[in-house]
């Protein structure tokens, strides 16, 4: 028989409190993710809420019913999908455009926000076009030739001297995708992945862990002008 010593189940004992750190942290990061989503949403619907059980007595069993949490909740995103669906069906209305040129035309007049207003509006008018540039999951040798890391490709564009093709590569950073760098970097030294936007962010948010099922590391244009380079 084994004999357990003290530092063995030490071992044992911070070996599992460790597992179930690590499986406990991406439940409640998602648990909290959701609950500050969901009481950004009550925030915003609650003007209204409160005028729609304005009437209600507080000794009604309906007033009881209108304040439960749940009840709220499920009435705030229904506000908030409504609103939403009213803002898109106005956007695509002339009335709608009007509506936005004009606050495009004030927000263009303050300092500062301008800036930030454009920068947003570019990327998600990036985001919803048709074009297959933003859906562009690549490899970038960043922040060295001896590394890649992932990137979207916004924008292509041409060298106004040389006519070089040059694309817009946007890096996301883990594991908030929200922030990152920006690299102008030449079309022929993107390694093309097949991976989806979706594919990609869960690869940056998991730091690596949730891996694709497929990933070319090298370009294979580069591959084929280095055979053919190293032929005698």
């Amino acid at each position: 028989m084994s004999e357990t010593t003290p530092s063995t189940s030490f071992a044992h004992i911070r070996r599992y409190i460790f597992l179930g750190l690590f499986t406990l942290i991406p439940i409640w990061l998602t648990l909290l993710l959701t609950a500050a989503i969901l009481d950004f949403i009550n925030d915003m619907a609650a003007p209204v809420l409160n005028w729609l059980t304005a009437g209600i007595e507080p000794d009604e069993s309906l007033y009881r019913i209108a304040n439960a949490p749940a009840f709220r909740t499920t009435v705030s995103l229904c506000i908030l999908l409504l609103g939403l669906y009213t803002v898109g069906l106005l956007a695509s209305r002339w009335l709608g455009q009007k509506l936005l040129g004009l606050l495009d035309a004030i927000v263009k007049r303050v300092p500062i926000v301008n800036t930030i207003y454009k920068t947003l509006k570019r990327l998600t008018e990036a985001m919803q076009s048709n074009s297959d540039d933003f859906e562009r999951v690549v490899l970038i040798e960043f922040p060295s030739k001896s590394m890649k890391t992932v990137g979207l490709v916004t924008k292509t564009f041409k060298d106004t001297n040389t006519g070089r093709e040059l694309a817009a590569v946007y890096v996301p950073t883990t594991p908030n995708p929200t922030s990152g760098y920006l690299e102008i970097v030449p079309v022929e030294n993107l390694v093309p992945t097949n991976w989806k936007i979706d594919e990609a962010m869960s690869f940056i948010i998991s730091g690596g862990a949730d891996v694709p099922g497929t990933i070319q590391y090298d370009n294979p244009t580069s591959e084929e002008n280095g055979k053919q380079t190293r032929r005698p």
